[in-house]
């Protein structure tokens, strides 16, 4: 049995990786927004589910809720840094209050999950992070620059922190969904609202279009949460988990072009070195 750490399992993903868990008889403490919420999660297996009441945008709490799920309920194993939330909207029309505050859940909120059980795996010399990012965070598309931007960052954030803990034997996996049958892009998504009608041509089609496949997504949650839970006793994990094959798709169509607007500017890449940069270089 391993003992879960799933920030926000009311709904999502979050708890559907959580009920994958306990119906593979693990231990999850999940966090919640809600007391009712609380009481729904904990029904789900008496005695293996555990809620906490947790707002992830407060550091302090999210460090105090580790210490006691630490002490009171066992050493963490896995944790899955899930909270977070969509904010629509064409850039130059959102607010930068929206933007912050994007980051402060999405980016964040996950750094301070991460940082907050970093201490008990070094300690213990084990142990699996998780965060889930997007396939946002490898690939960008018009009207999500807050979300992109923010899971883009969380991308980076775990890039590098893999590289500063893998000696410790704790593993790092970016888990980068695609479009999933959740509550994501429909009552769970904050919509900036419109005021500019230059954008109306590019972006009303495609705010239209993700209203109306809302609950149509082609993944299945539950089929998400055997992926993850598949990888946790693999020796090697891998650290970037991409889920559904519209990411697997579109991350590899994204990257393609990065890949070629590199090779196609490397000439001008390579002009700004010194004259004698090869030769310091290899010195």
């Amino acid at each position: 049995m391993k003992t879960f750490f799933i920030t926000g399992v009311s709904s999502g993903l979050g708890r559907a990786v959580a009920i994958g868990a306990l119906d593979a008889d693990h231990r999850v403490v999940g966090t919640v927004r809600r007391a009712d919420d609380a009481e729904r999660f904990e029904s789900l297996a008496p005695g293996r589910a555990h809620a906490r009441l947790l707002d992830v945008t407060d550091d302090s709490a999210v460090a105090s809720t580790v210490a006691d799920v630490e002490s009171r309920v066992g050493a963490i194993d896995v944790v899955i840094a899930n909270a977070g939330y969509g904010l629509e909207g064409i850039f130059e029309e959102t607010p930068l209050s929206d933007l912050r505050d994007q980051f402060s859940t999405n980016v964040f909120g996950v750094a301070a999950t991460l940082q907050a059980v970093l201490p008990y795996f070094r300690q213990r010399r084990a142990g699996h992070l998780m965060a889930v990012t997007s396939m946002a965070g490898l690939m960008a598309v018009p009207g999500m620059s807050a979300y992109c931007a923010s899971k883009f960052a969380v991308e980076g954030l775990l890039e590098s922190v893999r590289k500063e803990v893998a000696a410790f034997g704790i593993h790092v996996t970016a888990i980068e969904p695609g479009s999933f049958r959740t509550e994501w892009a429909g009552r769970s998504m904050i919509r900036a609202e419109r005021s500019i009608p230059d954008y109306d041509e590019l972006f009303e089609p495609i705010r239209e279009a993700r209203v109306r496949a809302s609950g149509r997504q082609l993944g299945d949650p539950a089929m998400a949460a055997q992926a993850v839970l598949a990888i946790l006793d693999e020796p090697e994990p891998p650290a970037h988990l991409v889920l559904g094959s519209d990411a697997l798709r579109l991350i590899g169509s994204a990257r393609a072009a990065v890949d070629e607007d590199i090779r196609r500017w490397q000439s001008i890449s390579r002009s700004t070195d010194f004259p004698d940069g090869a030769q310091l270089a290899s010195s």
